[in-house]
């Protein structure tokens, strides 16, 4: 049972209107009747169509420094008139919390971590280091200094090779820079070096590891004052959209006590409070688990690990915060997660089978946007995630038409309607 004794503010700086991960926080907060604000774009997005919002607050900019952002929550916070459990659900939000967590913590309930801790841990430029200190497998990584040793990285990494940015919460909107994706010439690493230059994110070139047999893992929890792990799990990835790499569509809870060992070690090696997403992928030539990206924030699928309990990493951070105590975990092992847009027809046979009376396993899956005590938000996405579909189809066709370039700044998500009033909450988990 959860005592809904202070409000929870949800931050979202990344303008992502089909954002499911803050839907589930809505709702796995809201549920237990808790008075739930939002801090992200309201325009489009199905989130605020939820009956669990409260209110719906104007979030800051993208690119926003540290101070804006505790002026934005401030501001926030004025309307709330009592503190609040913030909740950051990108990695720009969790590092700007982090870096003023000394301004906000008057105001905001936050988790005790060590200074710039986040900032460190998702600037993927130091995860080498950080898990050669620990005994944890990485990819073979180039920083290249300059476009020419960018160009001869591929050599020695074999192709396709793998780009990242090492801060991609720094890189400028409509830039068309992708925090991953796959370089399959030295030509291209040398152009993206080049189209980097300025961002203050600097690029790296990794070795890829294909998606083979052990594929794609990933690790949720919530490290709590004492450093004890709540609320997550590991799981893989049975799909992911786009195809073979990128989010989650598809994901299972698995029982892998080699995975909970490593993020243990790291978490207490780091001192690390809060939550965490980590992405693993298993190298299938020395068949260890290879740390990828390290995410100081809840992962947007983090609700396939809601327990038998109910917990789940918002719920942990919430009762901590609030000094209520943490039930104890209780593993859902093959509980699955399907994210409808990113997985239609996943998402259609789940749907008739949960449908079926007495379905076996229906209770233990979850859709990132169809839920029936919250309808609208489904209801939503589908329509607007059509929309914004036919208008990427759109922009495709153009250039064969003598169209605007890909790189057009239309919109590409059309006005919604109003959003309903929130109804009344149900007060017990």
């Amino acid at each position: 049972m959860l005592d809904p004794c202070v409000p929870v503010v949800l931050l979202r700086i990344d303008p992502n209107p089909f954002h499911h991960g803050t839907l589930g926080a809505v709702r796995s907060l809201g549920r237990c009747g808790v008075e739930v604000h939002v801090a992200a774009e309201a325009e489009g997005s199905p989130v605020a169509r939820s009956r669990f919002v409260n209110r719906m607050h104007l979030p800051p900019p993208p690119g926003a420094s540290p101070d804006e952002v505790v002026e934005v929550l401030r501001r926030t916070a004025a309307r709330i008139t009592r503190p609040a459990v913030l909740i950051p659900m990108d990695d720009a939000g969790a590092i700007a919390v982090s870096r003023s967590r000394e301004a906000l913590a008057g105001t905001f309930l936050l988790p005790e971590q060590p200074g710039h801790l986040a900032e460190r841990v998702a600037d993927k430029a130091r995860l080498p280091e950080l898990c050669r200190s620990v005994g944890i497998g990485h990819p073979v990584t180039v920083r290249p200094r300059d476009e020419h040793e960018a160009y001869a990285a591929i050599a020695g990494l074999g192709r396709p090779a793998v780009a990242k940015w090492s801060r991609p919460w720094l890189l400028p909107q409509g830039s068309g820079l992708r925090s991953t994706s796959l370089v399959s010439s030295p030509a291209e690493a040398r152009s993206l070096y080049r189209r980097g230059l300025g961002t203050g994110s600097e690029l790296l070139l990794q070795k890829y590891l294909p998606a083979g047999r052990g594929g794609d893992w990933f690790c949720h929890g919530y490290a709590d004052r004492h450093g004890q792990l709540h609320g997550g799990g590991a799981g893989s990835k049975d799909r992911a959209w786009p195809r073979g790499a990128g989010l989650t569509a598809v994901g299972r809870w698995a029982h892998v006590p080699e995975l909970r060992t490593m993020v243990e070690r790291l978490v207490a090696a780091l001192e690390y409070r809060g939550i965490f997403d980590i992405d693993f992928r298993v190298d299938v030539d020395s068949g260890r688990y290879c740390l990828l990206d390290f995410n100081p924030r809840p992962g947007a699928q983090f609700r396939l690990f809601a327990d038998g309990n109910g917990l789940d990493v918002v719920r942990a951070q919430y009762l901590d915060l609030t000094h209520q105590p943490l039930p104890a975990g209780h593993a859902l092992p093959g509980r699955t997660f399907v994210v409808e847009n990113y997985a239609p027809l996943s998402a259609l046979r789940a749907l008739m089978t949960s449908a079926l009376p007495a379905q076996r396993g229906a209770a233990a899956r979850e859709f990132a946007w169809h839920a029936q005590d919250d309808p609208a938000p489904g209801r939503s996405m589908a329509a607007e995630w059509s929309q914004h579909a036919a208008r990427r189809l759109l922009r495709r066709a153009r250039p064969a038409a003598g169209g605007p370039p890909p790189g057009s700044t239309e919109p590409v998500i059309a006005a919604p309607t109003a959003p309903t009033a929130p109804a009344e909450r149900k007060m017990s988990c």
